[in-house]
């Protein structure tokens, strides 16, 4: 038999998955780490698991303990799964303009949801801010802090970038990945430079986000006023993202990501967020830039079902001007469906 312990065992060591259309269309090999086939559905369990178990190590989280989080929604649906999994309470406080999918999946799992009006970092009232003063407030309590604990870099370094050396035998060119955090990107940056400093490391970044502007000029400057995305693109260095080797940023916009989210869809099977969406348009305009004969490795970050009411709802993306650039399957004539076939 092979096993792995609950919850906690099963997270990481997810596939690499050939993107075959789009790795035809470039002459590149264009692989998708499966991060959305992680226990609780995203590449933010690993980030969730590691910040809870190094603050049980260092003593900071005992047992009927709390952990508190500022989340856009996949990392507090990662540790709501590993309270459960760990016996802790949860309490997550997430930005109002969210999909309604992810605070319902948060209650379901038992977190403690605290949705909050939308206002910038610099603001107090910021839902990051507002989670760090509720967990000072809650005796036994741990804000997990994602953005700025780089216990979620660190474990990228020690996990998702060796799986992906591994995978390719050492043959990836290029990583490309969007950042919210910037734990994936840094963590996996790290590993993989360090086994091959060639290795090309590009951010793929949303309008609305200085992220861009930052990699390319130093210079935090938004591009753009906004975008679909959920989860990533923001105006500040976070300590995850700071001295992150990477060589290069692409702005993507939302028609390129709402595009490349259908024909994954469509043409791979495979039904995924936005994140997967904007991160496969960089990975194919970073192939077409380096030529054929590369193998260029992304992140498909999570699964679809928490987007249906906005990313895979037709009117929704009517009214943001993107309807144009999801079409529909072509599915043939209706099949009848006669008495005879109905038992």
């Amino acid at each position: 038999m092979s096993t792995v312990q609950g919850f906690l065992g099963a997270v990481g060591n997810t596939p690499l998955i050939r993107l075959k259309g789009i790795s035809e269309e470039t002459g590149c090999e264009i692989l998708g780490k499966a991060e959305f086939m992680n226990p609780g559905g995203s590449v933010k369990d690993r980030a969730a698991l590691a910040m809870v178990l190094r603050a049980e190590e260092r003593g900071e989280l005992t047992p009927g303990g709390i952990v508190v989080e500022g989340t856009a929604g996949n990392t507090g649906i990662g540790l709501a799964h590993v309270c459960n999994a760990r016996g802790y309470r949860c309490v997550i406080v997430m930005p109002n303009n969210q999909s309604p999918e992810k605070i319902r999946l948060l209650e379901m799992l038992g977190a403690e949801v605290h949705p909050i009006p939308v206002v910038p970092y610099s603001n107090p009232n910021q839902y990051q801010r507002v989670a760090q003063r509720v967990a000072a407030a809650l005796p036994g309590a741990v804000w997990t802090n994602q953005f700025d604990n780089t216990d979620n870099r660190e474990t990228h370094a020690r996990t998702t970038g060796p799986e992906i050396w591994a995978q390719t035998g050492g043959k990836v060119d290029a990583f490309v990945a969007a950042s919210g955090t910037g734990g994936t990107i840094g963590g996996v940056s790290d590993y993989l430079k360090s086994r091959r400093p060639a290795v090309r490391t590009v951010l793929a970044d949303p309008p609305g986000s200085a992220l861009y502007s930052f990699i390319r000029s130093g210079t935090l400057q938004a591009t753009g006023t906004g975008s679909i995305t959920e989860g990533i693109g923001i105006a500040r260095v976070t300590a995850n993202l700071k001295d992150a080797p990477i060589d290069d940023a692409v702005h993507v916009e939302d028609a390129d990501t709402v595009r490349y989210v259908y024909r994954l869809l469509h043409e791979e099977g495979l039904f995924l967020g936005s994140t997967s969406g904007i991160n496969v348009a960089a990975a194919v305009r970073v192939a077409r830039e380096m030529g054929p004969g590369h193998t260029i490795v992304t992140v498909l970050c999570d699964g679809g079902a928490k987007y249906q009411s906005r990313l895979f709802n037709r009117e929704w993306l009517a009214q943001k001007g993107l309807a144009e650039f999801a079409p529909l399957p072509a599915r043939g004539v209706p099949v009848p469906l006669r008495e005879s076939m109905v038992a």
